[in-house]
């Protein structure tokens, strides 16, 4: 294995996309819902801005993400539009959290209430923080992991009109049409965006294509009233239709499932403040997410699976600077989760839980060099009862800005999702929220002359009173006695070694251990493999972005991607037993040229080896396709 590490990482470094940071603060809101300067920040947060999203050609945000940072492991159930989901830190998908503009998107009808990226496109989106390590204290429950705060795009001082569109392998297309403006008083946004492909299989065993669209809009508008007085609002609706595989067993399938899908979030907001010290903001928000599948007849299954989930949120935030170097964040909230569902087939069940919760994060800058935070949060949950869950985090800036220090201790929860409640049977059992504990170490450093940063982190998670429906008594969601532990060192470098030559590489190991399964007296004797599935020890990320010589307007970026090999389970239509996917190495080449100032062309050809490699065992991933587009400059 070490061999094998040692090989990748110098077949890498000769081909050493992100340019390298200017000199100019960049600003962050995720760590504690506050504007704050990154060089304060105790924890580890990486920021995609709208220059990122401008460059990249990728059509889903998820894929955008796998390959620009750290301790992020995305799997997918086959091609575009097929299940998709994201792991922080070695920990499963339901323990990261995901909102967009402000809107909480885990989904109440899933089994974990966690949230799915398929659905998500990237050209409507304007920046991406990810905040990793424990986050409860401010985001409330399953932000163990960490959290994903994504904002869609916003108008600019004047009006614009802008399109952009692909054409690319497997009978794919992508149009993306959006209409924007602003001046001292209006701000919005206006985006539509159609995707449709031919597909292909999405399980390794045939070699059907499985079709995927999707129809999304995205809108905004913010009107300032006043100095004191401002309106906000935000929409996102994604209509989308998908074929699917099920069934490994070629001899009863006939590959007729599909899935009509409805995904929506939308909030408005009032924010007042009174004086420059003292903000007020209160929010509606709901998130939407529909499902209905028709099985295949085969399977005995004549009537469609229809799950939605629905949340309504309301909350206050407010947060008061004492001044320049001391402030409070605080807040208020009250969620109320509902799901429906078909249940066997025997009539419609809808259920419904409520949570209230309240939170402060005090912020201070200790001495001239310490930043620290300090923060608490509260939650009452209708069935499970009280959490609390505390955050303290330190930053020492050196005098000379280029090296920074960084630590963060969290505790955390996850409380139990409808279906564990209810679609499950749990019999007697009283379900408790899982609880966790994390902390990370990591230093900073930037060598001006060279044009190179480096950002390295250990992290340390671990969580208990695990909720798990594998037992020998049935599929009953339980609290189980196993820790499950996650741990790993991540490295991210970036060095401008030119005007013309930069690079992006980042390094994370991951140690994981599920104890869910592995210290249960009644597991099932064929698990094998005590890590958490999905999850490699080791994954290496590579972007080259170059400008040819004398071709000003001329682009290439190489993107490489190695992914140690993984745990999973076999799939269920065969037996529940451990199984492994395999390693890959992964490279991608995107060209851009830049037409009049105006149009940027770009061409893509993704998968360039046509390797053949799985990131969920007996599902398919893309082979080596082509994709051409236009976009218009802004």
């Amino acid at each position: 294995m070490l061999k094998k590490i040692v090989k990748i990482l110098i077949i890498l470094s000769f081909p050493l996309n992100a340019v390298f940071a200017e000199d100019i603060p960049i600003i962050v809101i995720a760590p504690s819902k506050k504007a704050q300067s990154v060089s304060t920040v105790g924890t580890s947060v990486i920021v995609l801005d709208e220059t990122f999203f401008k460059n990249s050609n990728e059509f889903f945000l998820a894929d955008a993400l796998a390959t620009n940072s750290t301790s992020i492991n995305f799997f997918q159930s086959g091609g575009h539009g097929q299940n998709s989901a994201i792991q922080l830190r070695g920990m499963p998908k339901r323990y990261s959290t995901v909102y967009i503009d402000g809107v909480k998107m885990s989904d109440p009808a899933s089994p974990d209430n966690s949230f799915y990226f398929n659905h998500l496109l990237t050209s409507q989106i304007a920046r991406v923080e990810i905040l990793k390590g424990n986050q409860s204290s401010v985001y409330g429950s399953g932000a163990i992991g960490g959290t994903i705060n994504i904002t869609t795009k916003k108008g600019e001082p004047g009006f614009h009109k802008n399109i952009q569109y692909n054409n690319a392998s497997h009978g794919t297309h992508n149009l993306s049409l959006s209409l924007s403006g602003a001046d001292e008083n209006d701000n919005f946004f206006v985006g539509l965006e159609r995707f449709h492909t031919d597909g292909i299989s999405a399980m390794t065993h045939n070699d059907e294509k499985d079709r995927y669209r999707n129809n999304t809009i995205v809108a905004n508008y913010a009107r300032k009233f006043s100095d004191k007085i401002k309106f906000e609002s935000n929409l996102r609706v994604a209509e989308s239709y998908t074929q699917y595989d099920k069934e490994v067993d070629t001899s009863t399938a006939d590959h007729s499932e599909e899935l009509d899908a409805i995904q929506s979030s939308a909030n408005i907001s009032l924010v007042y403040e009174p004086n420059s010290q003292f903000t007020n903001k209160l929010t509606l928000s709901n998130a939407y997410i529909e499902r209905i599948a028709a099985e295949t007849p085969n399977s005995g299954n004549t009537a469609q699976d229809n799950y939605y989930g629905d949340r309504y949120g309301l909350a206050y935030s407010g947060s008061y600077n004492f001044n320049l170097d001391n402030s409070v964040v605080f807040g208020f909230e009250r969620e109320e989760d509902k799901m429906g569902y078909n249940k066997n087939m025997t009539g419609r069940i809808n259920n419904h839980t409520y949570t209230t919760s309240s939170y402060f994060d005090y912020q201070s800058r200790v001495t001239n060099n310490i930043y620290a935070t300090l923060g608490s949060r509260f939650d009452e949950h209708k069935h499970a009862g009280n959490e609390d869950s505390h955050r303290a985090t330190l930053a020492y800036l050196f005098d000379d800005k280029s090296t920074k220090l960084k630590s963060s201790y969290g505790t955390g929860f996850r409380f139990p999702s409808l279906y564990e409640y209810f679609y499950q049977d749990t019999g007697t059992h009283v379900l408790r929220a899982e609880e966790s504990e994390s902390f990370d170490l990591g230093i900073e450093k930037s060598f001006l002359d060279l044009g190179l940063s480096i950002d390295a982190t250990y992290f340390n998670i671990k969580y208990f009173d695990t909720l798990e429906a594998w037992n020998q008594s049935g599929w009953k969601a339980q609290n189980l006695p196993g820790t499950v532990k996650s741990q790993g060192l991540e490295l991210v470098s970036k060095w401008k070694k030119s005007d013309k030559l930069n690079f992006d590489f980042n390094y994370t190991y991951t140690s994981t251990y599920d104890g869910a399964e592995q210290d249960d007296p009644n597991k099932n004797h064929s698990y094998h493999d005590a890590r958490v599935v999905r999850v490699p020890r080791n994954i290496i990320n590579l972007v080259t972005n170059m400008k040819i010589p004398g071709y000003k307007n001329l682009d290439l970026s190489l993107s490489t991607k190695w992914s140690d090999d993984a745990r999973d389970y076999g799939n269920g239509n065969r037996t529940w037993r451990d199984e492994k996917i395999d390693d890959y190495l992964v490279n991608d080449l995107s060209i851009k040229y830049n037409l009049w100032d105006t149009y940027n062309l770009f061409f893509n050809i993704d998968n360039i080896l046509d390797e053949k490699y799985e990131t969920t065992r007996d599902y398919s991933q893309i082979d080596r396709s082509f994709n051409f587009g236009i976009r218009r400059v802004y």
